[in-house]
């Protein structure tokens, strides 16, 4: 996290020196979210997993799946830097961090599968839904890393805006806010058997799928060349409408439940 505050400090020099539009001033902007989101959301919320799972893990084994995520995260870094400075080496970069990740969640996935089943056993319904929404959200944000070593596509996710905020709200809402609800549920913040809490959840997952679609698939129809999808903004605000409604209907029954102080 503070690592990352590092673009933020750059900021200042980047624009007095060589203005808003110099290279410089957006690579700090990107490192500064790359180290946000890729980093300190994503290592913290899985720390928070391991230990809300209670994983047994070998300490040599989870050192190396360590050293790789924080290798991969590094790397990784070189894409958005590969927009604003053109040069092969920033792709190559990039694709060995892609590989140290897909490498890292393999050791993840066999991390889990010995004990997911005695973890997930004694979850309520809800419970296990939220866990596995935010689990597809962090194997599906693998997955769009390893599709982007395809140089055009590669060059394509910083043109075309629609899988720039996809992607972003894939990680934030699928996989940060996917595990936090896991957690507020196993820890009873949100009640589990509470009617109107997990329709504000299943309103809120409803909303982030449907969102998310049409942010790809709009991104799609540009990369084709067919121009905006019908009604593709009212559906989008249609559709955005749910993730609140979800969060107010949580919110709303958090306040009641809150015992009164004298």
């Amino acid at each position: 996290m503070i690592f990352s505050t590092l673009g933020v400090w750059c900021l200042g020099p980047a624009v007095s020196l060589l203005g808003k539009a110099s290279a410089l001033y957006q690579i700090a902007i990107q490192f500064f979210l790359h180290f946000q989101f890729n980093g300190w959301f994503l290592f913290a919320i899985l720390a928070l997993f391991f230990k809300q799972a209670k994983l047994i893990i070998e300490a040599k084994k989870f050192r190396i799946f360590y050293n790789l995520f924080v290798a991969s995260t590094f790397l990784t870094l070189a894409l958005p830097v590969s927009w604003y400075l053109p040069n092969p080496i920033f792709y190559w970069l990039n694709a060995l961090g892609v590989m140290l990740q897909l490498y890292a969640a393999v050791l993840f996935i066999q991390f889990i599968r010995p004990q997911f089943q005695s973890f997930f056993a004694v979850l309520p319904t809800i419970t296990k839904i939220v866990y596995g929404f935010a689990l597809f959200s962090l194997a599906l944000k693998v997955f769009i890393q390893l599709v982007v070593l395809f140089p055009e596509l590669a060059h394509v996710s910083h043109q075309i805006r629609n899988f720039v905020i996809g992607y972003i709200h894939l990680t934030m809402l699928g996989i940060i806010t996917g595990f936090l609800f896991g957690f507020a549920l196993q820890n009873d913040f949100l009640n589990s058997r509470n009617r109107i809490q997990t329709w504000g959840i299943a309103i809120f997952l409803f909303g982030f799928f449907t969102t998310e679609i049409l942010l790809f698939l709009q991104g799609i129809w540009f990369f084709l060349g067919k121009g905006s999808l019908p009604n593709y903004y009212q559906n989008l605000f249609l559709s955005s409408i749910f993730m609140p409604a979800g969060l107010i209907m949580l919110s709303v029954k958090i306040v009641k439940l809150k015992p009164k102080t004298i």
